[in-house]
């Protein structure tokens, strides 16, 4: 599932901070909830990792570390809390590919749709 961002509406993953001492995978599937109403089981393995440019309200750029966690889905919300302010779109792993700016995130995408059973 990919989600555009609140920004700029290009397509994503789900993404965010950690808060207090929750572990990045964990942290990985509360965003999953927030952003794109998903629930179920997030692996422990990282998928890869990529960095992009956050732009803040001052209008600086932040260089952002973004790691993927895979998310086997078990419920999908009619209602979240980011529903309003986000669009999300279940795709093919090609079609994401060709929907997703970031390269490396594209690379991390097809990685992980040729063999998603490695990362359980």
């Amino acid at each position: 599932m990919l989600i555009t961002s609140r920004d700029t509406g290009r397509w994503v993953l789900p993404k965010g901070w950690p808060e207090a001492r929750e572990p990045l995978c964990e942290a990985a599937a509360r965003e999953a909830g927030e952003e794109a109403g998903l629930r179920g089981t997030v692996s422990h393995l990282e998928a890869g990792r990529y960095f992009y440019a956050k732009v803040l309200a001052s209008g600086e750029e932040v260089p952002c570390e973004v790691l993927v966690f895979p998310l086997h889905v078990d419920k999908i919300a009619d209602r979240w809390k980011e529903k309003r302010s986000r669009t999300r779109k279940w795709v093919s792993s090609s079609e994401a590919v060709r929907m997703i700016n970031e390269p490396d995130l594209c690379q991390i995408v097809a990685y992980f749709c040729a063999d998603p059973h490695r990362f359980s």
